[in-house]
Order: structure tokens, then C-alpha cells, then sequence
């Protein structure tokens, strides 16, 4: 079901990729929304933090969890431009989070084709908001990297 605030979160994450990408970083971005607020943003900092965990999806989970004071993420939704890899997804499952939503599929990293049950299984997903845009960003990182 796509909604306009779906996509007005999902440009919110997508403003965070475009940050990774003026860094240098793979421009992946992710904003956690608990009771219709914004409680934690980021995008990739492998490069930053010489981590290869460093995944967007990672720093929201953090920036969330300790924003609320505790490991479970019960009541919020993470809009993340590009489909979670399964490091990412694994993660998402023990925060229990109830909602994830991503603009462009990963065909090669994705979860949904490697562990599609790494989710926690209450987990709703919604897929393809904004999907042009957050695909194309991608695209262009990596033609400009070549």
C-alpha cells in the first residue's frame, strides 16, 4: 500500500543517501519513525569508519534503540532506500521492528532472495516507494565509480 507518508519518510531517507553519496559512501540511507517521528537517521559509513558494518540500516537500529532506551523496536518502521542485505535483515529481526519499508530491490545482496525468513515474522514489508529514485541513485554511484 503506498501512501503519501511513506513518501515523505522514504524522502526523508533518500536525502540521507544523497548524503552518503556526496561522501564518497554506497548511497544507502534509512530513517526509523516511531509514533509518527523521526527518532533516528543515517546512511552507509563503511568507508568513514573503515567498518564494514557500518551499514545505514545498522546505524538507524543503534540510533534507535537508544533513543527509546532498549533493544526492541516494537512500534516503529524503518524506510530504507535500497533493500537490507542480510547482515542487516538479521538485525531487524532480533529489534523485532514491525514495519520496513525500501525503495529499490537488491538483486545481488537483498535478503528477500538469500534469508527471505530472517525477518521477525510479524514484520510487515512494503517494497518499490520511490523505487525510481533511490535505483537510480545507485546506478549513477556506481557508474561514476567505474
Amino acid at each position: 500500500m503506498v501512501n503519501d507518508i511513506d513518501s515523505f519518510y522514504m524522502k526523508q531517507a533518500l536525502a540521507e543517501a544523497n548524503e552518503a553519496f556526496q561522501k564518497g559512501e554506497i548511497p544507502i540511507g534509512a530513517v526509523v519513525v516511531c509514533r509518527d517521528r523521526i527518532i533516528a537517521k543515517s546512511h552507509n559509513l563503511t568507508e568513514l569508519l573503515n567498518d564494514v558494518t557500518a551499514h545505514a540500516e545498522m546505524q538507524a537500529i543503534t540510533a534507535a534503540a537508544e533513543h527509546l532506551g532498549g533493544k526492541y523496536l516494537n512500534d516503529c518502521t524503518l524506510y530504507v532506500t535500497i533493500e537490507p542485505c542480510v547482515m542487516c535483515a538479521g538485525a531487524l529481526g532480533w529489534s523485532q521492528i514491525s514495519r520496513i519499508v525500501y525503495g529499490a530491490s537488491d538483486e545481488k545482496r537483498g535478503y528477500s532472495r538469500y534469508a527471505p525468513k530472517a525477518l521477525h515474522p510479524r514484520t510487515e514489508v512494503t517494497t518499490g516507494i520511490m523505487e525510481d529514485e533511490c535505483a537510480e541513485l545507485m546506478q549513477r554511484f556506481f557508474q561514476e565509480k567505474r
